[in-house]
């Protein structure tokens, strides 16, 4: 109850700092929530936007093919990097290296290559997510004990079974929190490619409200943005929450 209500005075407190913020800009570039409630409304009920459904259904395919596109190489990558030493410490630092350069350089090349189609936003997100995805396995992987594998494997146990008894377990925490990580920005590079450059999407509507300086509905679509990022948020902790109790 009081993380509740301490969340809900934060929330309140934003909320009239950005109405006398907004009252006291210029309208053009700035609007207070009360004038955003008609734009959100309009929005919501297909009058300003009409195709809102279909940029949003859109968006959420390109998100759910690059993050699984994300899931299956970084899972690949980080078990073919933990299980071989040798290549583990000869390439873990080159990918942890290409993690730390800012993704946004990277699209650019794959705007040109992969066109400004889903492609490119796709290819995109599967960039971001991929990254975090394959360095929780490698840590997962280097962080299980290797006794307890000997000790599995001397009491007859086979790779499967020490892989979903032993090392699973070990490396759980570590991998869900990579995966949840690899959500999060996968949902973001889909989202700021389309910004970035598209003919359709969730990105592409905010563009188009930006550029015509319709702010009301650019905070509008920007809010109803922001409301797929923290459900895919929402969804991944029930999962990492279900994972621990597994675990447990």
């Amino acid at each position: 109850m009081k993380v509740a209500v301490l969340r809900l005075a934060l929330l309140v407190v934003l909320l009239a700092a950005w109405e006398l913020a907004g009252r006291a800009a210029n309208p053009l570039l700035a609007v207070p929530p009360s004038a955003v409630l008609p734009s959100l409304r309009d929005l919501l009920l297909l009058r300003s936007y009409p195709g809102l459904p279909a940029s949003l259904w859109l968006t959420v395919q390109e998100i759910g093919v690059a993050y699984a596109l994300a899931v299956a190489a970084g899972l690949g990558c980080g078990f073919a990097l933990g299980m071989n030493r040798l290549l583990g410490r000869a390439w873990g630092p080159m990918i942890a290296a290409l993690y730390a350069v800012p993704a946004v350089v990277w699209y650019p090349s794959l705007m040109l290559f992969f066109g400004l189609g889903a492609a490119s936003k796709i290819a995109f997100g599967f960039l971001l997510g991929f990254f975090p995805i394959t360095l929780a396995v490698l840590a997962g992987v280097r962080q299980v004990n290797p006794q307890l594998v000997l000790v599995a494997r001397a009491y007859g146990a086979g790779v499967v079974t020490v892989f979903f008894r032993v090392m699973l377990p070990s490396m759980l925490f570590t991998l869900v929190g990579g995966l949840r990580t690899g959500l999060a920005l996968s949902v973001i590079g889909v989202i700021v490619g389309e910004i970035l450059g598209s003919k359709n999407g969730m990105g592409a509507l905010i563009n188009h409200a930006y550029g015509l300086l319709r702010t009301g509905d650019y905070v509008a679509l920007v809010l109803v943005t922001l409301l797929l990022v923290v459900g895919s948020d929402v969804l991944a902790s029930l999962l990492e929450h279900r994972a621990r109790r597994w675990s447990d």
